[in-house]
């Protein structure tokens, strides 16, 4: 789940947790990676997601989808728009997860929740099934429990010693605070009783399970306790053998765990949704899971889809990224990230080019079609896609967004040469087209085009075009 700030006017869910463990209530894997079906190879990933952006923009409580082939830079499909939608519940859904099952389709669940009332009442959790995540079938909500309280940010995985699945997610039960429950199921048509699956003795959300890693069992989660993403680890699945065992990971407060490994090495992954600052992916590394440390990754390193919000992550195959490409559509649009400011993209603002930190409103601000030049079909100009008449071009040797006026003066000034990046050749630079010694390069945050003398104008002329 993921708290929306105060500055928005909404209610954040870290302080609801603080005062639900005030008032009982009345009581009543993740990837699975050590079990999955035999198929063929994976070699991608797809992103499963809802969003929300500072001012509402780009918020949608629907299933979002993304797609990688390194787990690291993703580009959003169907146009960042939703696949899929709730219908019945609240009409909406937050915190979804897409697991593959044994006999290799898909099954996605999600909270029942559209927004942001903490306090929203949920027995249910929202329900799909899905051959190849092209279509979704037999919608469905699924009751866990009686308590008067939510079931947030359900997850599953295959407990082969009991030949069922696990479903767990996050209730306050007769403790008073936010536990971790689990309940069984052959079919994701009928559960057993819920149980407790793991309860520290403090507020606990977000659940996200590694499964038979060298024998052990990783349950990450969010802490209340530590406002940050801990490990737990058993060498069972049985409910109540978890024990607390990591260093605390987190930037500012950061929940919604994701766990990933890596298909090409033994690199693991630790993907946290964070609220302070709101809206804003963070990834750390690590090689031996059982050590539970994790080091920080560099922004440049990595993308998250637009707007995106409380994740899942499932390897597929690249016959499953293509087919998925085919259906939902590539991105039309590219966003543009600075090498040496990896938290701010390229965007305008009152019609300046500037790069501004992630996330902001209107985030299309942000979203370029990076279309053949307009003075040579070898460049390329920036269109932008909320202002498709305007395009950016320098003028003062400062970009700004003007409507293109049909001047050779203004192809020429619109148009830019792709070249290896200045400070990175696995990045971009853009020249100028009518004055080549010149590239867009920002300064004080504004875009502008310069001569590059310097390492840091080097960096600062130097981008990631992604999405």
């Amino acid at each position: 789940m993921r708290a929306t700030p105060h500055r928005q006017g909404l209610p954040s869910r870290r302080l609801f947790l603080g005062m639900a463990a005030a008032v009982p209530l009345a009581a009543a894997t993740d990837l699975g990676l050590g079990a999955r079906p035999a198929h063929a190879a994976d070699s991608a990933y797809v992103m499963g997601y809802f969003t929300e952006s500072p001012n509402g923009t780009g918020t949608d409580y629907g299933l979002h989808l993304a797609v990688s082939t390194d787990a690291l830079r993703w580009m959003p499909l169907n146009q960042n728009n939703p696949v899929v939608t709730p219908t019945e519940g609240a009409g909406g859904l937050r915190d979804p997860f897409i697991l593959r099952k044994q006999n290799g389709a898909f099954v996605v669940l999600a909270t029942d929740l559209k927004g942001t009332d903490w306090s929203y009442v949920s027995q249910y959790i929202h329900v799909w099934d899905s051959a190849d995540l092209r279509t979704f079938t037999n919608y469905r909500r699924l009751k866990l429990h009686d308590m008067n309280t939510h079931s947030w940010a359900p997850e599953a995985f295959w407990d082969a010693g009991r030949g069922q699945y696990g479903i767990i997610y996050s209730s306050v039960n007769s403790s008073g605070h936010n536990v971790i429950m689990v309940n069984y199921t052959s079919d994701f048509q009928t559960v057993s009783a819920p149980q407790v699956f793991f309860d520290p003795g403090y507020d606990v959300i977000d659940g996200d399970l590694a499964v038979g890693v060298g024998g052990v069992n990783y349950l990450y989660f969010k802490s209340s306790a530590a406002q940050a993403l801990v490990g737990a680890k058993s060498t069972s699945l049985d409910p109540g053998s978890f024990t607390v065992f990591s260093t605390p990971a987190a930037h500012g407060g950061t929940e919604a765990p994701i766990l990933v490994k890596s298909q090409a090495s033994a690199t693991w992954w630790l993907w946290g949704d964070t609220y302070t600052p709101n809206g804003v992916f963070y990834a750390w590394q690590s090689t031996d899971l059982a050590a539970g440390t994790w080091t920080p990754l560099d922004q440049r390193t990595y993308t998250q889809p637009v707007n995106s919000k409380h994740g899942t992550i499932q390897p597929i195959t690249t016959t499953e990224y293509t087919n998925l490409v085919a259906k939902w559509g590539a991105a039309a649009w590219n966003r543009i990230k600075s090498y040496n400011h990896p938290d701010r993209y390229i965007r305008h603002s009152d019609y300046v080019g500037r790069i501004d930190a992630y996330p902001f409103d209107p985030y299309t601000d942000s979203q370029w079609k990076l279309v053949p030049g307009l003075a040579d079909s070898a460049g390329v100009s920036f269109q932008s896609v909320n202002y498709p008449t305007r395009y950016l071009r320098h003028y003062a040797y400062q970009l700004r967004l003007d409507v293109n006026d049909g001047t050779s003066t203004f192809a020429q000034d619109a148009t830019f040469y792709r070249t290896a990046g200045l400070a990175d050749a696995g990045w971009t630079s853009f020249r100028s087209y009518n004055y080549p010694t010149r590239y867009i390069r920002h300064s004080d945050y504004v875009l502008r085009i310069d001569p590059i003398s310097t390492a840091t104008d080097q960096a600062d002329a130097t981008f990631f075009v992604g999405y």
